[in-house]
């Protein structure tokens, strides 16, 4: 079987969610190409900014996306098991587990057994950790206003409840997340 395809230089990162989803119907009509659309919008969106973050404040800084959201856990929630501060930052024990060899070798995050169960690690910010952060999320607050600011004030808290909805929704489809 043949497929026809779009000349790649037709197509960029943005652009291919339009040809994505005109295709994906043309190769299997019953697709639903609402959901197709919207997850897949979702999705670049996201990783766009994240990209630009990344990019622009956190590597500059020393730190990865992985990176800067652990010591953003840290420092809103305080020492915790690594178990939490896994789960809190979006990522799995393992990956957690690579990452705190570096943030411990840069001297930004201590890992001590915690009192309550020796088995357990207890995470915390250095002080150089502390510091880090607070530099680091006052461009990244930067960032992030310049990304919402493409919103009306009210358009930002319809898109966050749209988004509280999606996941709240997220149940019903039996979605996997990451623990």
């Amino acid at each position: 079987m043949t497929h026809n395809t779009a000349p790649s230089h037709e197509l960029s990162f943005w652009s291919f969610v339009d040809y994505a989803v005109q295709k994906a119907e043309e190769e299997l009509p019953s697709v639903d190409t609402d959901a197709m659309r919207l997850i897949l919008t979702l999705s670049r969106a996201a990783n766009m900014i994240i990209y630009d973050l990344e990019s622009s404040v956190h590597r500059p800084r020393g730190l990865t996306w992985p990176g800067f959201r652990v010591v953003f856990a840290l420092w809103l929630a305080g020492p915790m098991e690594a178990k939490t501060t896994a789960e809190i930052s979006g990522m799995s024990r393992a990956a957690l587990s690579a990452l705190l060899n570096t943030l411990e070798r840069d001297g930004l995050v201590l890992r001590e057994r915690a009192t309550h169960d020796r088995r357990a690690l207890q995470l915390s910010l250095t002080e150089a950790g502390y510091g880090a952060i607070l530099g680091s999320f006052r461009a990244h607050n930067r960032r992030e206003s310049a990304w919402a600011e493409a919103l009306e004030p009210e358009e930002q808290k319809e898109m966050v409840r749209l988004l509280n909805k999606l996941m709240a929704g997220s149940t019903d489809a039996k979605a996997k997340f990451r623990s």
